[in-house]
């Protein structure tokens, strides 16, 4: 019976840095692929909620009437291709009539692809994958989740403020379950200091499905939803 080689102690750093060196080939093709299969669904709107949110919850109700308006009235829409509100996002715009976008990523829990996905792109890293929900996006609506819901949210308005992207739509439905966190940044944030006031401008909260697309189109009224130039530059150094 044969076992595999011992490899030296000495020499694992050495493997392990080539290692990392080959995996930039990866990340670059993830990069590659998405971007080319993307290039056609503008303009889009991305959806990101809790994974966990079950088909006959009123959240995933409510996310599948506001991704399918979305869809009729012309915006593709993406989510992260997995269960609960990213479903319910995919499967509203599926029976719509604009496309359906799963940006799925390989995770050992909790992650399956669904079903109501006219594109779905798979990624390994997450990184890869956040760069493609921003990139594409004319919106963002974030409906109830936990903290890769947070995560996405937070990062839209890092950029945004930071002036790394265009400014966009950012929604958040369910103003129940948003509030508490928008009056801390109110009463703590702004308070102190940490943000201006202007930031607080960039959180839309919105309950009704049909003021969420007027909420959008009131946005882009006025100047379209093509990139400038100055916007395409920008996001080349996203």
């Amino acid at each position: 019976m044969s076992s595999q080689p011992k490899i030296p102690s000495s020499q694992l750093p050495e493997l392990w840095n080539s290692k990392e060196a080959w995996r930039v080939f990866g990340i670059m093709s993830e990069f590659v692929s998405a971007t080319e299969r993307l290039n056609a669904i503008k303009p889009a709107v991305s959806f990101f909620g809790s994974a966990r949110t079950l088909p006959d919850h009123p959240y995933y109700k409510l996310t599948e009437h506001i991704a399918r308006l979305l869809s009729d009235a012309g915006f593709s829409v993406i989510s992260g291709g997995g269960p609960g509100i990213m479903e319910a996002a995919n499967k509203g715009a599926f029976f719509g009539k604009s496309p359906s976008v799963g940006l799925n990523i390989q995770l050992p829990h909790e992650q399956h692809n669904n079903a109501y996905q006219n594109i779905s792109q798979t990624f390994q890293h997450f990184f890869a994958r956040k760069v493609m929900f921003v990139k594409f996006a004319s919106a963002y609506v974030v409906m109830p989740g936990g903290f890769g819901t947070l995560d996405e949210l937070m990062e839209a308005l890092t950029l945004v403020q930071t002036g790394k992207i265009r400014r966009i739509p950012i929604i958040l439905v369910s103003s129940d379950y948003w509030r508490g966190m928008v009056d801390w940044f109110r009463q703590t944030l702004l308070a102190e200091g940490m943000i201006n006031p202007e930031d607080m401008d960039l959180i839309q909260l919105i309950d009704e499905p049909e003021a969420v697309v007027d909420a959008i189109f009131k946005h882009y009224e006025t100047r379209g939803f093509e990139l400038s130039d100055a916007e395409r530059e920008m996001q080349f150094n996203l």
